[in-house]
């Protein structure tokens, strides 16, 4: 089997472009005509873009273990920024991607003008307040820093997780699409928007940070034991799905890959490598 190929966002956004401007040739080139949806080549792989961690992990248990008995070829490649799975997807240089929850997609497709749709939830990754520098959230105090992604959805869940943890208050309906100006009382807080991959490299800057879950663990963080404040599982909307452009969403290999990530298999790999910091966002927990 091939091993997975990590890009880089340069050499991805110059492979996007290439397929971009690919895309302008006339009907009559073959390349346009690639078959996609229930047509697809169940011959070929499918190609997924996915976050390292936990994404990739979870794809490689799939392909190393699953994958086979299903008669499905499984490409995962690893992308480490939240825009060009998207964009990758959109542009056909992958079949589907794995990282990302609904309110971030709805979001992007608003902005980006693009059709990805969800296929199946998979996990859920609690976001978390974490410090190199106090021990609980009675320590942080008026003066000090706290950052925050710089995305419009995860930076207002990280707000949302502040204003319940009582460090800070917000305008009443705000919801996740919370921003830093409906911050009405900031308790002698500052604030630090960061892209959200590099968070926790600011931890040794600030006072705190809140950190999405895949980046914690990257960051050998452990969410149930080393956060100061953690998300609450139950009815939490920021379940993280395979996704595809509409109209892929009946692919055949889609739908192979879509059955096995909601497996049992699936589901007790998630519980036994990750402890509770990530956890299945479907059906019942899986039997020891």
């Amino acid at each position: 089997m091939r091993k997975n190929i990590k890009i880089t966002a340069a050499a991805a956004a110059t492979a996007a472009l290439a397929i971009g401007l690919s895309a302008c040739g006339t009907s009559s080139d073959p390349a346009s005509k690639s078959e996609t949806g229930a047509n697809a080549d169940t011959s070929k792989a499918l190609v997924v873009a996915a976050s390292p961690t936990p994404h990739a992990d979870i794809l490689n248990f799939v392909k190393k273990n699953l994958a086979d008995k299903e008669g499905l070829k499984l490409e995962v490649k690893e992308f480490t920024d939240y825009v060009l799975p998207n964009t990758a997807t959109q542009n056909g240089q992958v079949d589907a991607n794995f990282f990302q929850h609904k309110p971030y997609l709805d979001d992007f497709n608003a902005k980006q003008k693009t059709t990805i749709v969800p296929v199946v939830d998979v996990h859920l990754e609690p976001l978390g307040l974490y410090s190199n520098k106090v021990k609980d959230l009675k320590d942080i105090k008026a003066g000090q820093t706290i950052a925050v992604p710089n995305d419009t959805t995860n930076g207002g869940r990280a707000l949302q997780l502040l204003a319940e943890n009582g460090l800070i208050t917000l305008k009443d309906g705000v919801g996740t699409s919370a921003k830093l100006s409906d911050i009405t009382d900031k308790k002698g807080l500052e604030f630090k928007e960061l892209e959200a991959a590099t968070v926790p490299r600011a931890l040794n800057d600030v006072d705190a940070a809140v950190i999405n879950g895949n980046y914690a663990i990257e960051a050998k963080l452990k969410p149930g034991k080393d956060s100061i404040a953690l998300e609450k599982a139950e009815g939490n909307p920021y379940a993280n799905f395979l996704a595809v452009k509409e109209g892929n969403e009946k692919d055949p290999r889609v739908e192979k890959l879509a059955k096995l990530l909601n497996s049992d298999e699936v589901k007790k790999f998630i519980e036994d490598t990750y402890q509770g910091s990530i956890v299945p966002a479907f059906g019942a927990p899986a039997k020891s």
